[in-house]
This record gives C-alpha cells, structure tokens and sequence, in this order.
C-alpha cells in the first residue's frame, strides 16, 4: 500500500515526521507539501462554473508552515527559489501518482462521451438486456445521453394485463423508463425530477406476445437539449411526444439501471416504491437499447 503508516506517532506523539511529502490535486486546484514548507494555487472556487482561466496563468503561494500554520503570511515573493522547488516538485509527484493531464472540468468530467475517455461500453452502439438484470450503476450502463437511441422489448402480456417497470435508468430526481400501468404501455422521461415527460399508449394490450419500442430522435445542436419520443407496439405507431430537456451528465450517483423493476427511488412515480411495487407482471424476453 502507497503513503506513511502513522503507527510509529500511536507510542511516540513527538517522534520526527515521516511523511515529508504530500499532494493534492482537484479540479485544478494543486498543492504540494515537503518537509515544512506548502506551496499551492487555488484555481477555482468549488462554486465557480463555466470557464476557468489557464491554469498556466494560476498564481502560486508559499507558507512556512512550522512558523505559520494559519497559511496567514505568503512568502512567494522572499522565496522565489522555493516555491519553483515545490512546483517542480508537485508536477513529479502528479506524474508518478497519474495526476496528468491535469483537468479543471467538473460536471462533464462524469459523462465519458463529454470527457473525452473510454467507458465500459467502448465503440459498442447496442446493448441486449434480460430478465432479472438489476443494479447496472451507470459507468456499466450504455451512454444514451446526448443522441438519439431506441429501446426494443420483447414482452408477454399475462391474462388479466400487465404491470411495472421494462427498463429503467435512475430515479426520482433524474432518469427515464419504459414500463405498463393499467395495461398500457408507456414511456417517461424525468428531467432532474423538474420535469416529467409522459407518452403513454392509449390502449391496454391484450394477452400474448408482443414487442414494445421507444424510438427517441434527438435534437441535437449541442448537450441537454429535448428530442422526439415515439412509442410503438408491435410495429404500429401507439402514441409520441415531446421530451423539452434531458440531462446532459449523470443520471445519478448510486441510482442504476434495472429490467423488470425499479430497484430504488422511483422514475414513475404511478407505479409506487420500490422493487416490490414496481415488479413486471409479465414476462420480459429481452430488451435491447439501440444508439444511433
């Protein structure tokens, strides 16, 4: 394990330091200790959105912290010398701890596709689903946000109609669904729990076999803007709607994609809370989402 065990202080409160070196990066925010001495340069504010200057044009600081532990008394401009020390010797520390490239983004840094990494998923544009798969956190998940995809389920209605969750993605405060309530199929976009849009066939289906796609056209021009939800039953045209915003990051932090319910908070709010409630009462064959 990488650090200093600080067992030795347990014995000995007084015993010489041993962690001598320390760095500290976050959203372009750098700092770096050694041996008494912190130099560091704050970037940004965590409140500050939208574009950052250079982080070549940071300006750096540099505290003797044996004499000021406050960080009260900059001593930059007596020390010059010093502080090229510490940058030079932060910028060694961020290589070998894979600090580098170092990057000030905050939001757009959760969604791969606007970060500009790989994800899980890589180059794949379709991704087949069944039955039983629940808990998929979004990293593990298909990247739907930000383009135009269709959702394709193969279902069995039982006698007497269908309910629950097919697919979801999130929760109450952000995500999407496709799912049956009163034996209709439908789909509902949640924006940021703001906003819910609705498109909800207007006939029950009957019992038997049938295949159930959401086709979602994306604006496009740019991120978070709203799109085209089509919904169709067995190649017939059911119902459509606008969707006005989607979210153009994160879903959610721990809330996840799940088949046949809705594992946590839910996305339609109709169907009640929880795995329990919103439990399919048909049977899912398979369910594949499409990017396109």
């Amino acid at each position: 394990m990488q650090g200093t065990s600080m067992v030795y202080t347990f014995d000995g409160p007084g015993a010489p330091e041993r962690h001598t070196v320390q760095y500290f990066e976050i959203f372009g925010n750098r700092a770096i200790y050694f041996d008494g001495w912190l130099a560091r340069t704050i970037h940004r504010a965590p409140w500050q959105t939208g574009k950052q200057k250079p982080l070549t044009e940071d300006v750096w600081e540099l505290y003797n912290v044996r004499e000021d532990f406050s960080l009260s008394n900059d001593l930059s401009g007596e020390y010059p010398e010093k502080l090229q020390e510490l940058q030079t010797r932060f910028m060694w520390e961020a290589q070998k701890n894979h600090v580098l490239p170092i990057d000030d983004r905050t939001i757009e840094r959760v969604n791969p596709a606007l970060a500009g990494r790989p994800d899980l998923m890589g180059a794949r544009t379709s991704l087949t689903l069944y039955e039983g798969m629940q808990g998929m956190m979004e990293n593990t998940f298909i990247n739907i946000k930000n383009r135009s995809s269709t959702i394709i389920a193969d279902i069995v209605v039982p006698s007497g109609g269908a309910r629950g969750a097919i697919l979801v993605q999130g929760g109450r405060f952000g995500g999407w669904a496709l799912y049956m309530i009163d034996g209709r199929p439908g789909y509902l976009y949640n924006y940021l729990g703001l906003a819910r849009y609705n498109i909800l066939a207007p006939n029950a289906l009957p019992p038997g076999a049938h295949t159930v796609k959401l086709d979602f056209t994306y604006d496009g021009g740019g991120v978070g803007k709203g799109g085209t939800a089509k919904l169709y039953v067995d190649g017939n045209l059911a119902a459509e709607g606008r969707v006005e915003k989607t979210q153009p990051n994160i879903f959610s932090a721990d809330e996840t994609a799940d088949v046949g319910l809705n594992n946590q908070t839910p996305v339609v709010e109709d169907l009640g809370i929880g795995p329990e409630a919103t439990r399919f009462t048909g049977t899912i064959k398979r369910v594949v989402v499409e990017l396109k």
